[in-house]
């Protein structure tokens, strides 16, 4: 998440105060990711070194020193969110590991553990879906839950489908993990 050009957001609305920036993106992001008002701070400065926020001149240290979008502050946020973001390499996912290793270890039972994370994301699914209910007239709340319940959704897609491979490749393994090609290798290779 880029704190950065989420500050710059919130300034193009008009002058604000550190502190004030601090509580509006705590409130607008459904007070999922507090942000620690250091880091607000810092960010402002770099922004400011950068030129893409002016202040208003006031003391380094003083809670009271406002801050405005440049010009090239309001070019920079429209370029971001038109931006798509970067989906080149998939990032290191800890599930996917464990269950790849998993695979390779010839003494354990790999549908036990994709039944162990699956019941669990379950769960979690579960209780977003119970504090959903409590957060449909906070939008942001309810968007930040709903995020949350479509990358939960899509683990247990992913864990049924790694059971469903497993299954096929104890058949036809005899239980041994299958070695990988060098055809599977050059084809995650070229995803990435």
């Amino acid at each position: 998440m880029s704190v950065r050009h989420a500050l710059l957001a919130l300034l193009s609305e008009g002058p604000k105060y550190g502190l004030q920036l601090r509580q509006e993106f705590e409130a607008r992001t459904g007070e999922v990711w507090p942000l620690n008002v250091g880091q607000v701070y810092t960010t402002l400065q770099r922004l400011e070194r950068d030129g893409l926020v002016e202040s208003d001149g006031a003391d380094d240290e003083s809670p009271q020193k406002g801050f405005r979008i440049t010009a090239a502050g309001d070019e920079e946020l429209v370029g971001w969110l038109h931006t798509p973001g970067d989906i080149g390499a998939p990032p290191r996912d800890e599930l996917v590991i464990k269950v790849l290793i998993a695979l390779t270890l010839p003494d354990l039972d790999v549908q036990d553990v994709i039944q162990v994370h699956r019941r669990h994301l379950i769960e979690s699914m579960q209780q977003y879906t119970r504090l959903k209910a409590d957060a449909e007239d906070d939008v942001s709340l309810a968007l930040v839950i709903d995020a949350e319940l479509f990358r939960l959704d899509a683990a247990v897609r992913w864990l049924d489908t790694a059971a469903s491979r497993a299954k096929r490749r104890t058949r036809t393994s005899g239980g041994r993990p299958a070695p990988r090609s060098a055809r599977a290798a050059r084809s995650v290779e070229a995803a990435r």
